[in-house]
């Protein structure tokens, strides 16, 4: 089967941006122009063709990443439209790895708000080019200009006008193009949904500004192209063609951000952004070949994009389907892959079976025979295969790049209601956890409860409330414990005897114990001192496993200890009544009796943590940190940004990311991770025993 679109003419792009800028209306925009809908779907009526979940249509956002493809001047465009909203950004992140191209999308309000950034900085980290569409013109306070200036201060990066707006607010009005220099007014009758308009010269009015605009474009692009800047400085005219493909080259190149503008809730301007990516966003043939390594030699290796090289394609996506199992989406960079045929995963050195092959249109699917380089679909049948796997050619195998997923910053306990719920919970739970890389799933051996941890609160109320719809587990979701330990303060010595008798064989044993502190980590240690025989060798291991009994509950709270010392000093046994299970339970007894006497303590979980906050914050996290007992260790600026590093007690970091978020207008991140177990201090400590002694009491 010949290829239906030529891969120069394939464009695969992704739609990003902060929470209700305009990402789903845009492509909902995208798809009626280019005649793949035959009529608008609103995201506040809930019937966006994109936002096909539940939850999406109830809360007007977008929750996963959604796929489709649609024509547009004899082009073929892959478009993935990615959720805004912090929680879900793995969406993004995993979409970004496999895009060719992105349309990064400004409200004209708000500028660049606090998740254009994190995703200026996905695509960053990928070398992903993008087009920047200044969107909501017609809103109250809108402000081109402004936006432009903020990518320039926030992003770093170099914000190129093609276009500016003629009028704002409700005077939005047109569009002037900078490159054909030309002037597009749109019509202001609402039932031509956008499709009419004319081009007309450029107003006199707007000539001057028009002008000066047009100037700095030319001087933007002499500064990476030599050859453009000898032409430029000779005040040489250059054509449309000229200019496009001058712009394209920068742009393909990262040098520059082509800058847009426009309304998608009002029809206009879609169509010129269309046109955009066509001319400067690039195809699969123009960025370099994806990279990789042999799976066995681990040498560097490369695929071209090509249908005549060896089949390679990343699996990105997992989404459980009620009615077909287990969908995965997969990118493909080399070669062509059929409908059931087999491929190699050389992540899990497994080989699958292709059972169909599916063009996704949000949640509707169209079967297709093949595969090629540069398409994006999804594959039903794949058993082994989870995100960030490779597929490719058996005989010519590659293991590509996996996706980077971010760790999970917040955990709650979570529970069945009913026995019946149990089992379903387990199974929902590993079906949601292969989808979502960020959903992390354990049991904590010492409360006994399922903890279930992701990127925020948003996201584990999502994860929940799809348990119950498409799994049908009612759960109940609460707060984690904290893992505290109990060690102790001084060294103390204590002497027990345990005597039995019932008239037939008693028990007896007797043993003297040194017992104290161990230093931080050490874990625990037992010596054996006793000489002459008084206890026997072979009771000796029965007083060390009773004493490492007796540790597993601590004698404040009954928190496991850690860090102790115990050394048997001497001790006495019977001919007849003494017996290993009797040196046990001394031994037990005996330390449990001593670690009273030496001054028992609590210690708590200390977390490393490390906060990037704007400048604009610092105070304001700092003294946050400080309020939740943190120790802050040092502080690191760079550009524009802080990096604080702090340890803080994991008791005081619940809800820390919401709190962090509020301060920061959500431009602050931070990552925790486990450092070491620390004293609590004693009015904490004093808390934490009632808590614990009532909730044994409730028991």
């Amino acid at each position: 089967m010949a290829r239906k679109t030529p891969l120069d003419r394939v464009r695969n792009i992704g739609i990003m941006a902060h929470i209700d800028a305009g990402k789903t209306t845009t492509t909902e925009r995208i798809l009626f122009y280019s005649g793949k809908t035959h009529k608008l779907g609103e995201v506040h009526e809930g019937a966006a063709e994109m936002d096909w979940m539940a939850q999406e249509r109830e809360r007007g956002i977008t929750i996963t990443s959604a796929a489709t493809q649609c024509e547009w001047n004899k082009n073929t465009l892959n478009i993935i439209d990615t959720p805004g909203h912090v929680d879900f950004t793995v969406e993004v992140e995993r979409s970004v790895r496999v895009l060719d191209g992105a349309i990064a999308l400004f409200c004209a309000v708000g500028g660049v708000e606090p998740q254009s950034e994190t995703v200026w900085r996905q695509a960053e980290k990928y070398g992903v080019p993008r087009i920047a569409f200044v969107n909501k013109m017609d809103r109250i306070g809108s402000n081109f200009f402004r936006v432009v200036e903020m990518m320039r201060d926030r992003l770093k990066c170099h914000p190129v006008p093609l276009q500016i707006p003629i009028g704002a607010e409700e005077n939005f009005t047109g569009i002037i193009d900078l490159v054909e220099m030309k002037a597009r007014m749109f019509g202001t009758e609402k039932k031509d949904m956008g499709r009419e308009f004319t081009d007309v010269e450029i107003p006199e009015e707007m000539r001057a500004e028009a002008d000066k605009w047009h100037e700095t474009m030319l001087e933007s692009l002499a500064e990476y192209d030599d050859g453009f800047a000898e032409r430029y400085l000779e005040e040489q005219e250059f054509s449309v063609a000229e200019l496009r493909k001058h712009i394209r080259n920068a742009t393909v190149l990262s040098h520059i951000t082509p800058v847009m503008c426009g309304s998608a809730f009002k029809n206009k301007g879609v169509q010129l952004l269309l046109d955009g990516v066509v001319h400067y966003l690039p195809s699969p043939a123009d960025i370099k070949p994806v990279s990789g390594v042999h799976p066995e030699t681990e040498e560097a290796d490369e695929r071209p994009a090509s249908d005549r090289e060896p089949f390679s394609a990343l699996a990105f996506k997992i989404m459980s389907d009620p009615h077909v199992g287990k969908l995965t989406y997969i990118r493909v960079y080399s070669g062509i892959l059929s409908n059931s045929s087999y491929a190699f995963n050389s992540s899990k050195d497994r080989t699958e079976r292709i059972g169909r092959l599916l063009l996704m249109h949000a949640n509707d699917r169209e079967q297709i025979e093949e595969a090629r380089a540069g398409d994006i679909v999804a594959v039903i049948g794949l058993k082994h295969t989870t995100t960030g796997d490779t597929l490719c050619d058996a005989d010519k195998p590659i293991i590509l790049e996996a996706l980077n997923t971010p760790e999970p910053v917040i955990s709650v306990a979570i529970e069945p209601k009913t026995k019946a719920d149990q089992e379903k919970l387990a199974s929902a739970l590993q079906r949601l956890t292969e989808e979502d890389p960020t959903f992390k799933v354990r049991q904590d051996t010492e409360t006994n409860q399922t903890i279930i941890s992701g990127m925020g609160e948003l996201h584990l109320e999502i994860l929940v409330d799809r348990m119950k719809r498409e799994f049908a587990v009612e759960a109940s979701v609460g707060r984690p414990q904290v893992a505290y330990r109990e060690t102790l303060a001084k060294d103390v010595q204590n002497e027990t005897k345990y005597v039995r008798q019932t008239g037939g064989k008693g028990q007896y044993a007797h043993v003297i114990l040194a017992i104290g502190p161990n230093e931080t980590g050490g874990g625990f240690e037992f010596a054996n001192s006793v000489v002459g025989g008084n206890i026997p060798r072979e009771y000796i291991p029965a007083v060390e496993k009773g004493i490492i009994e007796a540790m597993t509950t601590g004698v404040l709270a009954g928190f496991p200890m850690v860090d102790v010392k115990v050394e048997l000093l001497d001790g006495s046994s019977h001919a007849v009544d003494s017996s290993e299970m009797a040196f046990h339970i001394a031994g037990s007894i005996c330390f449990k009796e001593g670690a009273r006497k030496a001054s028992p303590t609590l210690l708590e979980p200390i977390m490393k943590v490390e906060v990037t906050t704007p400048d604009d914050y610092l105070g304001e996290v700092i003294g946050n940190l400080q309020s939740r007992r943190a120790r802050i260790a040092e502080m690191d600026p760079k550009d524009g940004f802080h990096i604080i590093r702090a340890q803080c007690p994991l008791a005081e970091m619940f809800g820390y990311a919401t709190a962090l978020r509020s301060l920061s207008q959500g431009r602050a991140t931070y990552h925790m991770e486990f450092s070491h177990y620390h004293e609590v201090p004693k009015a904490a400590a004093a808390d934490i025993i009632g808590e614990s002694a009532a909730a044994k009491a409730t028991v």
